[in-house]
């Protein structure tokens, strides 16, 4: 049987394909499991400075989650679909929003259910023309379990969120673009090259302060001002006194390209 996720390392990127394209790439238990084993083994590999999570095929991206097999775990009781698919589905897309390296979504066709979202968690993402977005689990009697609930409303505002939310109609790339939920639409043939390029313009800059920036929003989003504007001294103290922040400013003060090591130790 071949992995349900393919990992490719290409210099400091390293990319995920969902790998079930006779499924439209849907994320059953094996698949969700293995993009965290994934993820936790990219986190220690300081050779690796950014993810791009794609799907295989070229029809989906994700089509969501597996309906058979989840559909067993909900008739074997609720105690057991939370367990099973809820907790597991929340888990994935938790790591992915708070991974310490940029994660790009290369969205090259159906981004339904759980694989919408993935685009709604992941820090940045990229898009087909010909991508197709939903939120379809009212159609199935369910709520979205994967983080729907609550990502999208904050990426989109209350009104337009619940307007996809309760009435599952799809939605193209360039609504998703509106909406906040993706960064950039290109033709089907450019998604992995634009999110390679993203990608790559962000790995200009020091690993570490890409780190620092992440946390400091991803944790700053579900706080009050206050308390963000905490979060980002914190994160600034951590960056001050590393090689990376005296090599950033000792480039731009010389007019050199800055040579970053990535270590955290001053």
């Amino acid at each position: 049987m071949s992995e349900t996720v393919l990992l490719d390392r290409q210099g400091k990127t390293a990319l995920l394909t969902l790998n079930r394209p006779e499924r439209l790439n849907a994320l059953n238990y094996a698949t969700n499991d293995l993009i965290l084993r994934y993820l936790d083994e990219l986190e220690r590999d300081d050779a690796i400075h950014a993810i791009i999570v794609t799907g295989a095929g070229r029809r989906a991206f994700s089509a969501g989650g597996d309906i058979h097999e989840f559909s067993k775990s909900i008739a074997a009781g609720a105690d057991i679909a939370v367990r099973d698919f809820c907790r597991r589905g929340q888990a994935m897309t938790a790591r992915l929003e708070s991974f310490p390296k940029p994660v790009i979504a290369a969205v090259n066709g159906l981004a339904y259910g759980g694989g919408c979202e993935i685009a709604e968690a992941v820090h940045l993402a990229v898009a087909a023309d010909t991508a197709l977005f939903a939120k379809p689990e009212i159609n199935l009697g369910i709520p979205p379990t994967f983080g729907g609930t609550q990502r999208l409303p904050r990426l989109a505002g209350r009104k337009r969120a619940l307007e996809l939310l309760l009435t599952g109609d799809p939605f193209p790339a360039e609504r998703a673009f509106e909406l906040g939920l993706v960064n950039k639409v290109v033709a089907p043939e450019k998604v992995l090259d634009a999110a390679f390029d993203l990608a790559g313009r962000i790995q200009r800059h020091s690993p570490l302060a890409a780190a620092r920036i992440l946390t400091a929003v991803t944790r700053g989003l579900n706080t009050g001002i206050a308390e963000g504007l905490q979060i980002e001294q914190e994160q600034f103290a951590r960056m001050a006194s590393t090689r990376d922040a005296r090599e950033g400013l000792n480039a731009w003060i010389e007019r050199r390209v800055p040579d970053y090591d990535g270590a955290e130790t001053p």
